[in-house]
């Protein structure tokens, strides 16, 4: 829209607080006659669903484009895994035994973190699901830099917040886990997933089965801690079943130390998207 086109009408602000200041009467506190996109009642309601999901798609990524981020390193993990100083606290011994990839997440955030503030906070900026765990370590690490980080929350029945270190400009809250994982996923340039339960699971899987379809580009897929993954995910059995192919298996990489992953995202020769799956 021009200037010309945009003087025209009134800021949607300018009406909204026009419509706050009307005389009182038992027309103006109908509910029928708030401003629709003033509404929440309105917006809630089970019709409006498309909107509601067009508005998380929209916010983040407006914002995102406002502040120049352009690529993301997405970092994936339990929000169970405690601080090595913790992990006495650790529920179990498994984990308590986890928590050294507390520091190779914040090492690891540490390192891409240089790479964003040498791009000047457009390019390899560290994005976690900004809850505890492995995501604190993430955000944790980009503060220890003197950098900026991504918190992308969601609402659960129980009462959580961001953690701390996430960059206030940039905690984001969603309602629809479809639409958050489409922000993890939308600039990603490095993949990288933590040991972790049912949710870690949840994108690891989803995440590679873009690539494997082509529906997204291949980018580094990093799983940090092989003993972990292949203890609880038997690949070979899936590869032997036919129901993934060998290529497959190729999607991925294991590491173990944030120096590894750096130096393959450093090293990454950018490879389209699959035109075709393999073994089909």
């Amino acid at each position: 829209m021009t200037d010309d086109r945009r003087s025209r009408f009134r800021d949607a602000h300018t009406d909204r607080d026009i419509a706050e200041h009307i005389p009182d009467t038992p027309q103006t506190r109908s509910p029928a006659y708030r401003l629709a996109f003033a509404d929440e009642d309105f917006l809630c309601r089970d019709a409006l669903r498309p909107v509601r999901l067009q508005l998380e798609l929209l916010k983040p990524e407006m914002l995102l484009d406002e502040q120049g981020i352009e690529s993301t390193i997405v970092l994936f993990g339990g929000a169970r895994i405690p601080a090595p100083a913790e992990k006495e606290k650790a529920r179990t011994k498994t984990l308590a035994e986890l928590s050294h990839f507390y520091d190779e997440a914040r090492d690891f955030a540490r390192l891409m973190t240089r790479k964003a503030l040498a791009s000047n906070n457009r390019d390899f900026v560290v994005v976690t699901g900004g809850g505890p765990g492995v995501m604190e370590a993430g955000n944790r690490g980009a503060v220890d830099e003197g950098g900026v980080s991504i918190g992308l929350n969601i609402v659960l029945p129980h009462e959580q917040a961001p953690n701390p270190y996430v960059t206030p400009d940039l905690a984001f809250n969603f309602h629809y886990f479809a639409i958050r994982k489409m922000h993890f996923l939308m600039r990603a340039r490095a993949i990288c997933v933590f040991p972790g339960g049912f949710g870690t699971l949840d994108e690891l899987f989803e995440a590679l089965t873009l690539i494997q379809t082509g529906r997204m580009q291949r980018v580094p897929f990093l799983l940090f801690g092989r003993a972990f993954w292949e203890k609880i995910i038997n690949w070979d059995a899936l590869q032997d079943a036919g129901t993934i192919s060998p290529d497959d298996l190729d999607l991925f990489r294991f590491v173990e130390t944030a120096e590894d992953a750096a130096k393959i995202i450093e090293n990454w020769e950018p490879a389209p998207a699959r035109s075709d799956i393999p073994g089909r």
